[in-house]
Formats: C-alpha cells, sequence, structure tokens
C-alpha cells in the first residue's frame, strides 16, 4: 500500500510538471510557436511519457475544464431533482474554492486559452459535448427532446457565466478569499433564476439580498 502511494504521488508530481512547463512556454511563446517535443524536454520527460498523461497538445492546457454535469444528475439522491443537484453541487464547489487555488496558474492559463484560437474552440467543444451530455441525462435513458435541450443550455450557460464572472474578478486583482465569497453567492443567484426563471420577482431578489 504505501509503494503503491508513493508510485501515485510521483506520478501526480510528473503530471503536474509537464503541466507547468507547458504552460509556462505557452505563455512565453503563444501556443502554436511550442511543441510537443519542446516539452517533454523541457520537463525532462519521454515524449510517450508526456502522452500518457496529456494524450493530445490541447489537453495540456484544455484537460480538466470540462465539469461531469450529467454524473451530477444521474448520481442524484432519490427524491431531488436536477436543478437542486447541480445547486448543492456548486454550491459545495464554491465554499472551499479559497483553499488549494493556484491563482496565478489559473490566470495564466485563461491567458493562453484566450489568446489561441485552437484552445478556444476546444474548450467550445468541450462544454458543447458537456451540454449534450446533461441533455441525455435529464432525458433519463430516453432521447433527448427540446425541452431537454434547452433546459441543458440554460445551465451550462448559467455556470459558464458564474466562471467567467469569478476568473474576471481574479484578472482584475480581487483578493482571492473575496472573490470566492462572491462566486458563493452568484451562485444561489443562479440556480434561483434557473429554478424560478421569470417568476423570479424583483421582490424576492430584493428580499435575498440579490441585484442583477
Amino acid at each position: 500500500m504505501m509503494m503503491a502511494g508513493l508510485r501515485e504521488r510521483k506520478k501526480e508530481q510528473t503530471r503536474r510538471r509537464i503541466f507547468q512547463v507547458a504552460l509556462r512556454l505557452f505563455d512565453e511563446r503563444g501556443y502554436d510557436q511550442v511543441t510537443v517535443n519542446e516539452i517533454a524536454e523541457a520537463a525532462g520527460v519521454a515524449k510517450v511519457t508526456l502522452f500518457s498523461y496529456f494524450p493530445t497538445k490541447e489537453c495540456l492546457v484544455t484537460d480538466g475544464v470540462k465539469d461531469d454535469l450529467a454524473a451530477v444528475v444521474t448520481g442524484r439522491p432519490e427524491g431531488c431533482s436536477p436543478i437542486e443537484a447541480l445547486r448543492a453541487h456548486y454550491r459545495a464547489t464554491a465554499a472551499p474554492v479559497a483553499k488549494d487555488m493556484d491563482v496565478e496558474t489559473l490566470i495564466t492559463r485563461i491567458r493562453v486559452i484566450s489568446s489561441s484560437p485552437a484552445l478556444l474552440a476546444a474548450v467550445y467543444g468541450a462544454q458543447m459535448s458537456q451540454r449534450h451530455e446533461l441533455a441525455a441525462a435529464l432525458a433519463g435513458g430516453r432521447e433527448p427532446d427540446l425541452t431537454a435541450h434547452l433546459t441543458a443550455a440554460q445551465i451550462t450557460a448559467a455556470i459558464t457565466t458564474l466562471q467567467e464572472t469569478f476568473f474576471h474578478r481574479l484578472a482584475a486583482g480581487a483578493p482571492l478569499e473575496e472573490a470566492a465569497r462572491q462566486l458563493a453567492g452568484d451562485v444561489e443567484v443562479a440556480f434561483d433564476l434557473l429554478e424560478h426563471g421569470l417568476t423570479y420577482t424583483e421582490e424576492e431578489k430584493h428580499e435575498k439580498g440579490h441585484q442583477l
């Protein structure tokens, strides 16, 4: 067990080193100007080792940008609606976000993605995949109908907006703790709107201290 744990830690260290080296090179020279061979050499690993951790060059930056919303929906407790399950998921992830986040790495990653059409396209593709998978989960095993697709589109758009707002605050210099606190409030606003839609009145927003 101890040896297995040591191997896992070493693998995670190698993965982290490759990611950090790739991100630094992409930020310094531009995504398209850096080759996988250069990254592998700078990280001190073989090219085949790099690809065992990151199957494509794009994955060196975009790995992990897609949240598995479908799994949250399909794995929800009995009697819990999809919106309730997703609210609980993002409420839980917003609360501890300040504990172990590397803000500098996050901002660099966003900068690299924003400056590359290829990476922007990859992120868009991941978001589209996420939306279709969520629609299938909402359909409960049936072929997703228009309602499922529209619902999935609204949910994924709301979550993307939450993430973008959080990133912009950090990039503007907001302290991580304050940005995380605001994110927690934003999650409630987003899911109140998703749950109640246009019936979420100005009076209700005022009562909860929300402002749009």
